[in-house]
């Protein structure tokens, strides 16, 4: 099982200033103005850094708790558009949920553990599975964009508790 890019969605690019004037160019270029909202969505994903994954109600959750006003609908939005653009990256989970994660090019073939009952998710890197990937694409002629693996299981705190 792979995490698949949103539809319509390239490979991330260099990740943009979150206050910059690359982010208003790149919105201003896609007929969007950079609100306070989608501010407030990327920094929360720039001050937890790389490797968080969060879905749209967590992130609603965490912009409640720091006093950040966003309704939960601003935030599902937010996340589609940073996730098209390539600031964040979406991982498509098997049960139906979608978690984002702040996207990075240095950081980008990795793979998901992801528990199926609590959804705690680790990240980890792996070689070979990028290396299959490669095969894979050439031996079909594709190109490939992305290598990604998510692994179903069960966490320990979840595997102890059965």
């Amino acid at each position: 099982m792979t995490a698949r890019l949103s539809p319509g969605a390239q490979p991330p690019p260099a990740t943009l200033p979150a206050g910059g004037d690359g982010l208003r160019s790149s919105l201003h270029d896609r007929g969007q103005r950079l609100t306070p909202q989608r501010q407030r969505v990327l920094a929360l994903f720039e001050r937890i850094g790389e490797g968080s994954h969060l879905g749209a109600e967590e992130v609603h959750q965490r912009l409640l708790r720091s006093e950040e006003r966003v309704s939960l609908a601003t935030v599902y939005r937010t996340l589609r558009l940073l996730s098209s653009m390539g600031l964040l990256q979406e991982l498509e989970l098997p049960e139906g949920g979608r978690r984002f994660e702040l996207a990075s090019d240095a950081h980008r073939d990795h793979h998901h553990l992801v528990c199926v009952r609590c959804g705690r998710t680790e990240e980890f890197e792996n070689s070979a599975v990028l290396q299959a990937g490669e095969r894979a694409a050439a031996g079909y002629g594709f190109r490939l964009l992305e290598c990604v693996l998510n692994v179903r299981a069960l966490c320990p705190s979840c595997a102890a508790a059965e």
